[in-house]
């Protein structure tokens, strides 16, 4: 399923290269911007971009998979109360789930862009959905930084914090694989069963 994902994308879009994002119009819908900022794609169809945002590749969008398209469990929404989490999702379904099954088909999102209609823009941002890793790249590393940055020009406090997430997750994956050495983890075992 990922496979056709990555060729429906490929030719039903034009991709833009490292560091070339789309430009695109002040007064486009939100659907046009999201893929151009999150995506770097222009001239996509509607298929592909439900299959973008399939994350779980079975041809449906849950509401959890809408609510991440418009990225509403990126670290850039973090501070948007959960109301308001759920209010975004239940105007998404109320458009999009015509037979009311917490759910949208294919042939749904199909229907409701023939109609004429897009995704409108919630105040959520742009939708950030990606990875850290995804993000960082897209929306920083491209902008500030290119193929020549040497590791010392890497001072922006985004580069600080990125590369200060990869050292935490290297010391955790040293202590697992220290822990995994042992016979016996005592940090293990309940209190109860430890001599006193």
């Amino acid at each position: 399923m990922r496979t056709d994902l990555f060729f429906s994308v490929a030719f039903a879009t034009t991709v833009f290269a490292h560091s070339q994002k789309p430009v695109v119009d002040a007064n486009a819908d939100w659907m046009t911007k999201h893929m151009a900022e999150e995506h770097h794609v222009q001239g996509w169809d509607a298929d592909s971009f439900f299959t973008l945002h399939d994350y779980n590749g079975d041809g449906w969008w849950q509401a959890a998979e809408l609510m991440r398209t418009y990225g509403l469990f990126d670290e850039s929404n973090k501070g948007m109360a959960d109301k308001r989490k759920e209010e975004v999702r239940d105007v998404l379904l109320g458009l999009l789930d015509k037979d009311s099954d917490s759910s949208v088909s294919r042939k749904e999102w199909m229907d409701f862009i023939k109609s004429g209609k897009t995704l409108p823009d919630l105040n959520t941002g742009p939708g950030h959905h990606g990875d850290d890793e995804y993000e960082y790249e897209i929306h920083h590393w491209e902008k500030y930084h290119d193929e020549n940055t040497k590791l010392e020009d890497l001072t922006h406090p985004e580069d600080i914090e990125h590369f200060k997430k990869h050292d935490e997750m290297e010391d955790a994956q040293d202590r697992l694989e220290a822990m995994q050495k042992l016979s016996i983890v005592e940090a293990n075992i309940p209190q109860k069963f430890r001599r006193q």
